[in-house]
């Protein structure tokens, strides 16, 4: 069966959140001694940790975004034995934002794929953050002008790998599961989701790991674009 609606992670499978986030803690690691003594690895790694952590309480409402983006680096502190006062924490945040902001780029090649691929179908991104940070990074990278529909989990009252997105995605874009697929970095999220959802996955492993299920499409970049689109329309 043709493939006629293709639907895309954003953050790490098309705009560059881990470039994003590694210039911006760059920026982090030299601004205390605490940090300064620490790996910058480790501090990555903790930090992720920590938003995810805090990204799931907003999502679910239980947290307004500012507050969450202080708490992570109050509890970022407080890992690195510092005890930040709300001062401190609130202006790391401000400074992690606007270098965040300003590393904001595309995965190489992601654009170039959006506009082959809508050619041939109809294309949606399945995001779970909020709306307008999401349209902000499309916008940002010109990926919006390739993108016919955007559902977001703050919209859509359920997030990845919940099946149900997946079906509301699929409903705003007049698809159906048997002739959609899902590109995806989040084996749990994206291929699991999609799956559970009846969609033909793509993992987008840019990273090379091996994939729980060998099974499954697997692509290591996004480049060239034609390649990438055979495999998105199942002929390789």
């Amino acid at each position: 069966m043709a493939v006629r609606t293709a639907l895309f992670d954003l953050d790490d499978t098309l705009f560059d959140h881990r470039h994003c986030a590694q210039a911006a803690l760059a920026g982090v690691h030299a601004s205390h001694a605490c940090f300064e003594a620490l790996d910058q690895a480790d501090l990555e790694r903790r930090h992720a940790h920590i938003l995810e952590e805090l990204h799931l309480e907003v999502l679910a409402r239980r947290l307004e975004l500012d507050a969450a983006r202080v708490e992570r680096f109050r509890r970022l502190y407080q890992w690195a034995g510092l005890e930040a006062g709300p001062e401190l924490a609130a202006a790391t945040a401000a400074a992690y934002r606007d270098a965040y902001v300003a590393a904001r780029r595309e995965v190489r090649g992601a654009a170039a794929l959006l506009a082959a691929v809508r050619r041939h179908m109809t294309v949606v991104i399945v995001s779970n953050n909020l709306l307008a940070e999401q349209q902000a990074k499309l916008r940002h990278c010109g990926l919006d002008r390739h993108v016919d529909v955007l559902v977001v989990s703050e919209q859509a009252g359920v997030s990845k790998p919940d099946p149900r997105i997946f079906e509301i995605a699929l409903a705003r874009a007049g698809g159906h599961r048997d002739d959609a697929v899902m590109v995806g970095d989040s084996w749990t999220n994206d291929i699991e989701g999609a799956r559970t959802a009846g969609v033909r996955a793509i993992w987008f492993n840019p990273e090379g790991k091996t994939p729980p299920d060998p099974g499954v499409a697997t692509i290591r970049s996004l480049e060239p674009a034609g390649e990438v689109l055979r495999v998105i329309l199942g002929l390789a």
